[in-house]
């Protein structure tokens, strides 16, 4: 299994604008540059900038994450990162009314709907599509009424990807929490409990999402084992990447990962 840290020569030095060959988008979560600017105030780093960096350098997407508290992404941050960018905006976060109105108003490319609670340190756990299916097919029918493909985020549970198709939705976004803390000791047992879910989702012609936890040591397995899947939203370890390597190749040795 290749390891995308350790790059070939003829890699490395691909022009810029060359095409990387990949079914599957990288969305850039830019929610940890949010929570460094707010821990020192003022705007260092500059959110705005640092997403159309991002995308200058090839992201096919940005993620962000406002919650009630705005202790990192914020409500102005998301008008403003819609105005700037042409590649896919994704808006993820609870179905509260205020995210509601919010994403109805900004009308990004994708919603993905995440059942956090306010004081939740981060996501880590999906919906419960089957208890919650009138709940959910009401919010799909809203955001897909105007012209907002709709995302669910789930654990790796078949039953759970069948319901968020019953409820509407364009897609699932896999909770990959579990399959990144599981990888490092036993690569195969972790592929194996996402296997079912993403057959799942292709057989019944739902979009395949994946996040959480993602990183340049377990990414291309998961992509590898699941090549149909089409979008995966990174933030954290891609953010903290770049500390080492800078944004720009830190955003090409996460496409190199993506490609098969």
């Amino acid at each position: 299994m290749r390891n995308c840290c350790v790059f070939e020569k003829k890699v490395v030095t691909l022009r810029r604008e060359k095409a990387y060959i990949s079914m599957t988008r990288l969305s850039v979560n830019i929610n940890k540059v949010a929570t460094l600017r707010n821990a020192r105030g003022g705007n260092v780093p500059d959110v705005e900038h640092f997403a159309k960096m991002a995308q200058a350098y090839g992201a096919e997407g940005i993620t962000v994450h406002p919650r009630p508290d705005e202790r990192h992404i914020r409500r102005t941050d998301v008008y403003a990162i819609r105005e700037l960018i042409s590649t896919e905006f994704n808006i993820e976060g609870n179905p509260q009314p205020p995210f509601v109105d919010l994403v109805l108003d900004v009308k990004p490319h994708q919603v993905t709907l995440v059942p956090d609670a306010e004081s939740q340190l981060t996501s880590n756990h999906g919906w419960d599509t089957k208890t919650h299916l009138a709940k959910l097919t009401t919010l799909v029918r809203k955001f897909k009424s105007a012209g907002i493909r709709v995302s669910i985020f789930v654990d790796p549970d078949p039953e759970m990807v069948e319901y968020a198709k019953r409820a509407g939705a364009d897609r699932v976004e896999l909770y990959t929490g579990p399959y990144a803390e599981i990888y490092p000791e036993d690569p195969k047992r972790a592929i194996e409990m996402y296997r079912a879910a993403a057959e799942k989702a292709q057989e019944i012609g739902l979009g395949l999402n994946a996040g959480h936890d993602l990183n340049l040591q377990n990414l291309h397995a998961f992509i590898d084992a699941f090549p149909w899947t089409a979008e995966v939203s990174i933030g954290q370890a891609l953010i903290a990447d770049a500390l080492y390597y800078g944004l720009e190749d830190t955003i090409r040795r996460y496409k190199q990962c993506l490609i098969l």
